[in-house]
């Protein structure tokens, strides 16, 4: 695999849905997880964050800026290089072998996940999500969620 085919895959590993997962691809998974440190996953979510601060319907709430971006994109270069190359290099070797490439792209999912979870635990994120709360039309909510009566 080329080195522009692995930046595309990787990219589309974390921004993407759920791929069909094989016993080799969830191998990979966990080795991702329990070989990456918190670093590792700060800055994987910073990464996540500067590279969807590109897109229009947020570029003007949240501008990266151009050398951060680089600095995230080095960053999470070097760590998918450790990670594949080296501290996942039997279970990368063995998901693409039997599973092809998009074994891959499950294994970052799983990381990406747990990053992005990681993200939304911390404690100042999970308050400003609950701001949405104060925005909420509560008795509207729950009448659309109530049960409706039966047709006879």
């Amino acid at each position: 695999m080329n080195t522009r085919a692995l930046a595309f895959l990787a990219a589309l590993t974390v921004f993407t849905g759920p791929a069909q997962a094989g016993p080799f691809s969830d191998a990979l998974g966990k080795c991702l997880v329990e070989t990456t440190t918190a670093a590792d996953k700060q800055a994987l979510v910073r990464w996540m964050f500067a590279t969807a601060a590109l897109h229009p319907a947020v570029k003007s709430l949240a501008p990266v800026a151009p050398a951060a971006r680089e600095n995230a994109n080095r960053e999470v270069a070097r760590l998918f290089e450790r990670l594949l190359s080296d501290s996942c290099n039997a279970q990368t070797r063995q998901a693409v072998q039997y599973e092809g490439e998009l074994a891959l792209q499950t294994g970052f999912q799983i990381l990406g996940q747990v990053a992005g979870r990681e993200l939304f635990a911390d404690p100042a994120v999970a308050a400003g999500m609950g701001e949405l709360e104060k925005h909420l039309d509560t008795e509207k909510l729950q009448r659309a969620l109530a049960p409706q009566p039966k047709d006879p």
